[in-house]
């Protein structure tokens, strides 16, 4: 702890033993107040400004150091200078010693909590920046709340300073009007207590209710005014319609169909979306021909004769569509018909908030899901189109292995396609703007994937911009400006794998005036700025990937189904984005959850580093693949996880046992008393636990411990 910190810790430690030291709280008793009342007002008629500025000064001190005796303060507010003047008095005393205890929390331990439970923190602060007033101006209203341990808490937390001062000067004012009213009864009074009578009590709590309702109002209001200008159909034909089956559209409306809601989907494409289509099925199953390749090729590594390992281009790539038509039963219409889901296929156009047009059929539902997903996105470099270029969608059309394949952009589908089709035979090289491949992930990361890369043939040019593409004499380049000057890239055919940007043209949402930006805006329940409209998967994000697409789709489906009833358990459910894990399937692997390094560095978040090399694994030794790491990182002193990455053989396979720890509280002492199989790769999780056990190991009792053995060998 900073030096400043510690003073200002250490007076008010000293301040408070004082109080209790010399017994400074018999002066604040109701005894007190009642015995010493004539005297004291006295002197507040001889010296009106000098008796107004004390007792506001004892009442800012006692508060700011969170010392019992504010409710005695302020029934002698009342007493001593009655309802009007006692009351102002009392109430900014009160605002503003709650304030200095508040910054006074936030000085000592505010960056403390904040950095060591960042992760826990993070949706509490979106909460309070949201709503912070809101719920501040409840506890202030209702006397059930210890007034002393708000003002604690909430220097914990990022409120801003002018919003807890006001909305405490006007939450406490109901509460401080009761008191200070009851002073100027003291004679009558027997006990604090009696006070707050259990009507009273009640009353307060109704009260405290007020900004929930008020908030509840205002969200109705804006509803109101969204609507005004449509017309809401008196009666639906459905509960929900979905638009899209992707990931997301699929799950939504298997969920509507199973609880029994009438549902319509539309997709104007191909069932499945892009994962079964254009992305995560194709891709996988080209890594895996391209995988089997460059495994043929070490055939002699493990004893074998060498193999011919040619593949046939045309062959992979008819393998790929037979993968993507064996998986398409599992997202068909039939199969979704048969689970009661109306499939319809053609292009859906919002009329109306409750309206959808499908080619010139109308439909109308209570509630509706946008589940559009996302597309490639392709920058504006000059001469590009002209010379024609690839992206996931339609790469899956080639039958002729392109000689020469420049792959435009150094994320975790360019990274995947580059080293797929150099293993099947292309000269790949992979231009990336960035400093390294794969930025989100850690530095060292990146270079164990680079340097495969390159091991592997392939010409990684990474901190290279494309300025613009040339055809000259019939042949493609690629220019660019890389650090160390101008560089020209032959090609035959170019992949452009830069990012990708939500599907929002065409559905009528600009229409309506839904918000967007660079994807769908939706609030925590993935409404959008109209409460009967959702959205999830690629076309809200944050994350583009399908299982977080099928994890959004849940809470849109539950919540735009099941509102009134949800109201009952306190509101809808929000969605957690808590533990989302992903993972890259280049060779070696690259598989994470939670924070990493350089994350946990940015964001102040304090950690520990805990790494196992998978070179000491002996199932790994055996496999031929001794290559990565293990690296998690805790909370310090703690066996908390905050993050995991993995590199190496199957990483997104291992990745599953920290994503269950992550997500249901299991720290590193339980996976390292948990059996794995020997010799399987899962153990590199159970030797990452004890080396963060070896680092945390009790020294002084194992010194202890050295020395009983020592006394009984004698």
């Amino acid at each position: 702890m900073k030096p400043a910190r510690l003073l200002v810790l250490a007076a008010v430690a000293a301040l408070v033993a004082a109080w209790f030291a010399f017994d400074l709280g018999r002066y604040l008793s109701l005894d007190a107040l009642k015995t010493q009342r004539e005297v004291i007002l006295a002197w507040r008629d001889a010296q009106p400004l000098t008796a107004s500025l004390a007792f506001v000064a004892i009442y800012v001190a006692v508060t700011a150091l969170s010392l019992p005796g504010a409710a005695i303060l302020t029934l002698a507010a009342g007493a001593i200078f009655g309802l009007g003047w006692g009351l102002v008095l009392a109430s900014f005393a009160s605002s503003i010693g709650a304030t200095l205890a508040m910054l006074v929390a936030r000085f000592v331990a505010g960056d403390v909590v904040q950095r060591r439970y960042a992760e826990r923190l993070r949706a509490i602060n979106a909460g309070i920046e949201r709503d912070g007033a809101f719920y501040l101006f409840t506890l202030r209203l209702v006397p059930l709340f210890p007034f002393f341990v708000i003002n604690l808490l909430m220097g914990l937390t990022r409120i801003r300073v002018w919003t807890f001062y006001w909305v405490s000067q006007i939450g406490m004012l109901a509460g401080t009007a009761v008191y200070v009213n009851a002073g100027t009864q003291l004679a009558q009074l027997e006990s604090v207590g009696g006070i707050l009578s259990p009507g009273l009590l009640g009353a307060f709590v109704l009260l405290g209710l007020f900004p929930l309702i008020a908030r509840r109002l205002v969200d109705l209001v804006r509803a109101r005014r969204v609507y005004a200008p449509y017309r809401r159909p008196r009666h639906f034909d459905r509960n929900l319609i979905v638009i899209g089956a992707g990931s997301a559209g699929l799950v939504s409306a298997l969920i509507a169909a199973t609880v029994r809601a009438r549902v319509t989907l539309i997709e104007r494409h191909r069932m499945g979306g892009d994962c079964l289509n254009t992305g995560c099925v194709p891709s996988k199953a080209l890594i895996r021909s391209a995988k089997l390749a460059a495994q043929m090729r070490r055939a002699e590594e493990f004893g074998l004769a060498p193999v011919d390992a040619r593949p046939v281009f045309a062959q992979v790539m008819e393998r790929v569509q037979e993968v993507v038509r064996a998986i398409e039963p599992h997202d068909s219409v039939e199969r979704y018909s048969g689970l009661g889901v109306e499939c319809i296929k053609g292009h859906a156009r919002l009329v109306d908030p409750w309206t959808v047009d499908v080619d010139g059929r109308r439909l109308t539902a209570r509630d509706i899901v946008i589940a559009t997903g996302a597309e490639p996105l392709v920058p504006p470099i000059p001469g590009l189109r002209e010379a024609g270029y690839r992206t996931s969608e339609d790469l899956w059309d080639l039958r002729e292995l392109p000689a020469r394949l420049v792959v435009l952009g150094g994320g975790p589908i360019g990274c995947e396609l580059a080293q797929a089709f150099a293993r099947l035979g292309s000269k790949v090289t992979q231009v990336e703007m960035l400093p390294r491949l794969m930025m989100r992930e850690d530095p060292e990361i990146s270079a164990t994937v680079q340097a495969r890369f390159a091991a592997e043939g392939i010409d990684v040019r990474v901190g290279t911009k494309a300025t613009s593409v040339v055809i000259e004499n019939g042949r493609k380049w690629l220019v660019c400006e890389a650090d160390d000057g101008p560089l020209r890239v032959g090609f035959d055919e170019i992949l452009v794998a830069v990012g990708r940007v939500s599907r929002l043209g065409g559905y009528g949402l600009e229409d309506l005036g839904v918000r967007t930006g660079r994807t769908l805006e939706v609030n925590e329940y993935l409404q959008t700025s109209f409460p009967n409209i959702w959205a999830c998967g690629d076309v809200a994000g944050p994350y583009q990937f399908t299982h977080t697409a099928s994890h959004m789709a849940w809470y849109a489906a539950v919540n735009s189904l099941f509102g009134p009833l949800l109201a009952l358990r306190g509101g809808r459910f929000r969605v957690d984005y808590r533990v989302i894990p992903w993972a890259t399937f280049t060779e070696p692997e690259v598989a994470r959850v939670g924070l990493n390094e350089t994350e946990a560095r940015e964001k102040g978040i304090a950690h520990e580093v805990t790494t196992y090399g998978l070179d000491d694994l002996d199932r790994a030794i055996a496999d031929g693949e001794a290559h990565g790491m293990v690296k998690v990182l805790t909370v310090p002193g703690k066996d908390r996880i905050l993050g995991v990455t993995i590199v190496g053989e199957h990483a997104g396979e291992l990745i599953a046992e920290y994503v269950l720890a992550m997500r249901h509280g299991i720290g590193l002492n339980k996976i390292l008393g948990t059996i794995h199989i020997y010799p399987t790769l899962a153990e590199a999780n159970k030797y990452a636990a004890g080396r963060w056990k070896q680092a945390h190991k009790p020294e002084r009792l194992l010194r202890w411990v050295e020395r009983w053995h020592r006394w009984r060998r004698g």
